[in-house]
């Protein structure tokens, strides 16, 4: 008898794929997206086997879409992810996420006596730093001070 060699996972008739999502970061990416509360079917998958990245992970969302806001915070947490809208069945879009230079009202900086964190009314403005090995900073146009990609606080 042979032995299956594939994951086999149920396609969505509606909804959004997120595929290449580093492993160690998929329910990172279910908490930001608040998947956890919806009531439509949500699917996903840690640590399986990719020839690109040697694991990945993947989110199916049956019925759901996601904002550019959405689509940043996913960039943020997995700039490997790429997104994947299905309508019956079939792909109609596909986009790998890209980090925008500037990220407003996503990110809490995590810099207590900041403005941000003191007045309710004004909204976080960050410049997005990333260095030769890719790693990621926010630098906080109110405060000056970065937030490293371990401390993100969405909000």
């Amino acid at each position: 008898m042979e032995k299956k060699k594939e994951l086999t996972v149920s396609a969505i008739e509606n909804g959004t794929v997120i595929d290449h999502i580093p492993a160690d970061k998929v329910f990172q990416v279910v908490k930001i997206l608040g998947l956890e509360k919806v009531s439509t079917p949500v699917y996903f998958g840690t640590n399986v086997e990719s020839k690109k990245y040697g694991t990945k992970g993947f989110v199916k969302a049956s019925d759901k879409y996601f904002a550019p806001e959405d689509v940043n915070k996913i960039a943020l947490v997995a700039p490997t992810a790429s997104i994947i809208e299905i309508k019956d069945f079939e792909v109609i879009r596909k986009q790998t996420v890209t980090i925008p230079e500037r990220i407003e009202n996503i990110v809490k900086c995590f810099n207590p006596n900041c403005v941000t964190n003191k007045e309710h009314d004004v909204p976080t403005k960050f410049t997005v730093i990333k260095d030769a090995e890719g790693n990621i900073k926010l630098h906080c146009h109110y405060c000056e001070k970065n937030t490293t990609q371990d401390k993100l606080e969405f909000i």
